[in-house]
């Protein structure tokens, strides 16, 4: 079905989340990932539940409801309206090329050729590189670190924590990453498997789990290496451990941190905590006053 469509309109369908209705489970593609956020998050919810790595956590712990907050808000809105947002830069883009002879980035379609598989691993590898970069300059770029603050005022790590982000953070990340994506031509199949491949790993490496992957720890992020980037002590400029998905960035550049004389970090957050607001609109509203300040 979309494959017939012209590329520009694949990616407006794909955002609008329409793409490939009747051709998986018969729903919608926004309805298919949801789905599959429910799946993932109650798999990592009872996995908490069994086998606890602070067993003394509990599941309703402080901010638990402002974080349902900022999964709904996030994925619901947020996501949605930045998938139309690049739509409609790369159609701007497009028009602009096209006005002085270039031709549009959007029929470049590089990949669109390969094999799916190909184009998934090429795709998530390239994303995924592309976001641990950007989350390392959250961490270095002041008024970046203001919109990543959110994400550290976790004091509980479990699941639900992997949701608590800034909206700000969300569109740095998004225009980003998934531009490239657009100019290579990867199937919306693959696309769709890359948004629930890293839903999976970053609800799990936030979860209240003790999992490490054993000789995969190097390649894959996990509970115990990413608690180590919610340390509140720093061991590295801006912080370590700054995987998203793929844990092997950090150990080929130096920024990787895993003790073997401690387990975890005594405490989570970020230096100066005290002073960050726990209201929602505060929270909404603080890189902003930071910024004009």
């Amino acid at each position: 079905m979309l494959q017939n469509c012209s590329p520009r309109l694949q990616i407006e369908i794909i955002s609008i989340g329409w793409a490939d209705k009747t051709d998986y489970f018969l729903m919608p593609i926004y309805l298919q990932y949801y789905f599959w956020l429910v799946f993932i998050s109650l798999g990592c919810l009872l996995l908490e539940r069994l086998k606890p790595w602070r067993p003394k956590q509990e599941v309703i712990r402080k901010g638990f409801v402002q974080d349902l907050f900022w999964l709904v808000f996030n994925q619901q809105y947020v996501g949605w309206m930045l998938a139309l947002g690049v739509v409609k830069l790369v159609s701007l883009f497009d028009d602009s090329l096209v006005g002085i002879g270039l031709p549009a980035i959007s029929e470049f379609q590089l990949i669109a050729d390969w094999p799916l598989y190909w184009q998934f691993l090429l795709a998530f590898v390239l994303k995924d590189f592309i976001e641990w970069n950007v989350h390392r300059l959250l961490h270095t770029v002041p008024w970046m670190w203001e919109f990543h603050k959110l994400h550290h005022s976790i004091e509980d790590m479990d699941w639900l924590g992997a949701f608590r982000s800034h909206w700000g953070e969300h569109v740095i990340h998004r225009m980003v990453s998934f531009i490239p994506l657009v100019i290579l031509g990867t199937n919306s199949v693959a696309l769709f498997v890359i948004a629930v491949a890293g839903t999976l790993i970053q609800e799990i490496s936030h979860a209240n789990l003790r999992q490490d992957w054993g000789v995969f720890r190097y390649v894959i992020n996990s509970p115990r290496f990413h608690s180590w980037h919610h340390d509140v002590k720093m061991y590295g400029k801006g912080g370590q451990n700054f995987a998203v998905n793929l844990a092997i960035w950090d150990w080929l550049f130096g920024t990787a941190y895993w003790p073997e004389d401690a387990e975890q970090p005594k405490r989570f957050g970020f230096s100066g905590m005290k002073r960050y607001p726990e209201n929602l609109i505060g929270r909404l509203l603080h890189p902003f006053i930071k910024f004009k300040k």
